[in-house]
This record gives C-alpha cells, sequence and structure tokens, in this order.
C-alpha cells in the first residue's frame, strides 16, 4: 500500500493507493515489554515472521528490533534478539532501539529535578555500557538507536491529564531542564559509539503526555527541549572527533564535551543545574561564537552572540556550544 502503489487482494481485486514512498527504517513493534508482554522469543519469532513479510515487498528497508521501554529490567531480550542462531536463516539485524525518560515525584520542583533527572540520566548511560557489552560480543554490526529519549513530570501517564484539554502548568524552566537531559545523553552516548539517539517527542497534547512535548499545543511554538536539539543538530554530525575533555570531577555541576568538526573545533557545555556555573577554559579565548539555550532564551531560538575570555557562565539549565576561531 504504502511503497508499491497498491496491492491484490486475496480475492484478485487490485486496491491503488497511489503511494511510492521509500521507508528505509521500520521498527517492528513498539515497547514489546509493556505493550505486549513479549518474552524474548516471542518477540523474536514475530519480528522475524514481519521482516521476512516487509522485505517481499520493500526489500531495501531496514529494520530495527527491540525496542524496549525499560531495557535495565530486560537483559534477557538482548541476549536473546542480538544472537543470530536464534533467528530465520537470512534475517538481518540492522539495528536495535530501546528508550529512556527521567521521571520524578509530583513533590518534586526544579531543584529537586537537577540531581534527580540527571542521577536517573547516569544509569541509563550504566545500562547502555551493558548493553553495549551484549550487542558487541553477539552483533558488533547492529547499529544502535535510543530512539526514545526524554522525560516525563508526575500526572502525565494518568489518563485523566492525557484526555484532559486543561493547561497542565507545566513551569518555564522545565522545559530547559529535559533539554539539558537530552544533551548529556547525547554527548556521555556518543561517546559509546551510539548511532542514534532521537528526543521524544514534537506534539504531546492532547491524548499524549504534555511534559514530552517539543511544541506548544496551544500555540505551535517550538519549546526550549525543540531548540535544544536544532542547537545540537546544527553543530554535531557523524564522523566529528571526540576530544578528551576535563573529567568530571573538576566540573561535577556541568558536562563539558569538545568536538572537532568540519566546521571547526566546538565545546558542548550542559549546566545540570538550576543555577548559573563556571567553567574556566584552559587559556584565554578570543573570536569565539557563543550559541546558548537556556532559562534566558525560553521559546525563542538559541540566544548567539561574539564571545571572548577565558571564565564562561552558564545560566541555569544551559546548553551552550562555543564555536572556537580556527
Amino acid at each position: 500500500w504504502y511503497v508499491n502503489g497498491g496491492f491484490v487482494d486475496e480475492a484478485g481485486r487490485p486496491h491503488t493507493s497511489g503511494h511510492r514512498f521509500k521507508i528505509p527504517y521500520w521498527e517492528v513493534f513498539n515497547e514489546p515489554d509493556l505493550e505486549h508482554k513479549m518474552t524474548p522469543r516471542q518477540y523474536t519469532e514475530r519480528y522475524d515472521a514481519v521482516v521476512a513479510a516487509v522485505r517481499r515487498v520493500s526489500p531495501d528497508t531496514k529494520f530495527v528490533g527491540i525496542s524496549v521501554a525499560l531495557p535495565s529490567q530486560c537483559p534477557d531480550m538482548f541476549e536473546y534478539f542480538l544472537n543470530p542462531a536464534n533467528h530465520r536463516p537470512g534475517i538481518p539485524l540492522d539495528m536495535i532501539s530501546y528508550h529512556f525518560y527521567a521521571l520524578v515525584d509530583k513533590h518534586q520542583t526544579a531543584d529537586h529535578w537537577q540531581y534527580t533527572f540527571f542521577d536517573q540520566a547516569d544509569r541509563f548511560i550504566a545500562t547502555v555500557r551493558y548493553i553495549e557489552a551484549i550487542r558487541q560480543r553477539l552483533s558488533p554490526g547492529t547499529k544502535v538507536a535510543l530512539n526514545e529519549v526524554g522525560t516525563i513530570l508526575p500526572g502525565d501517564r494518568e489518563a485523566e491529564t492525557r484526555d484532559s484539554t486543561a493547561d497542565p502548568h507545566i513551569p518555564p524552566e522545565y522545559w530547559n531542564a529535559s533539554g539539558a537531559v537530552y544533551a548529556y545523553i547525547f554527548a556521555e552516548t556518543a561517546k559509546l559509539g551510539i548511532d542514534v539517539v532521537s528526543a521524544s517527542q514534537l506534539i504531546g497534547f492532547p491524548t499524549q503526555y504534555p511534559s514530552v512535548a517539543m511544541i506548544d499545543w496551544n500555540t505551535g511554538v517550538p519549546n526550549a527541549r525543540y531548540w535544544t536539539l536544532k542547537l545540537l543538530h546544527e553543530n554535531f554530525h557523524p564522523g566529528d572527533k571526540l576530544v578528551a575533555t576535563s573529567p568530571k570531577e573538576k566540573y561535577p555541576d556541568t558536562a563539558v564535551q569538545a568536538f572537532v568538526t568540519p566546521q571547526g573545533r566546538k565545546l558542548l557545555l550542559i549546566n545540570k543545574r538550576n543555577r548559573a556555573s563556571t567553567v574556566r577554559l584552559p587559556a584565554p579565548v578570543t573570536g569565539a561564537t557563543l550559541a546558548s539555550v537556556d532559562v534566558s532564551t525560553g521559546d525563542r531560538i538559541a540566544r548567539t552572540g561574539a564571545w571572548s575570555g577565558q571564565a564562561l557562565e552558564l545560566k541555569p539549565f544551559a546548553v551552550a556550544v562555543l564555536t572556537l576561531k580556527e
């Protein structure tokens, strides 16, 4: 229907769609650990059946497997699925995916999020390392997508919230905190060679989770989660080189990662705290450009301007890119 213009049904009747889309990747099921309660064997058998059928009509499509919501709770899924011996002959293991959302208690405020969000992010990154050890042992050619990465506020998971059109009154600084968590996971998993890190989701309300949105559902204006994603997307690309950077012990409240890109040397800085933080560079810098998404930019595009100096102050929950003059 979508790739070949239509199909002929079991009674011989043609059905024309006019669609001839190219589908580069197809993910087989979503969060089978929650939505379908499949065992690793059941999921693998159904993955193989779906892949075999789709390949017959779309031979160029690649496939994404696993897609679990709680990867730390189902290591047996990775052990079983990534073992080629458990699949039909010829079934590809192109890519796997799994998800992460940082959660907070309803009594917590931004002063708590600054610790809870990033503590959970660190635990997730430890899970990524563990899964990578399994993948590299069993199927090193399989790529990895963290294709749902975000944060969720209390109440979003309740049906009365999702089905309501009432304003959920999300504090403005939440969007910056959430964007900072995403940028932190991007930087840390880039060090591990993860292929794709996706922010979820574009529009999250009504019917879905309001705090997972990147667009204001009333105005259509992007929030800080969107502008953070845009900032990273425009500055960092596959093939960039990561450079050894100051250890976390030096700046425990700030994540810093240096990159060498075709556009020049760049420094990604993330303030994990709900207060200003200062990073002191090894030497004075002149003629640099600083772009920042933080609590002062709100729902606007990253603030960009010339920057010189050695002590770089980051506003609360800032995600900033310092581009050095060559």
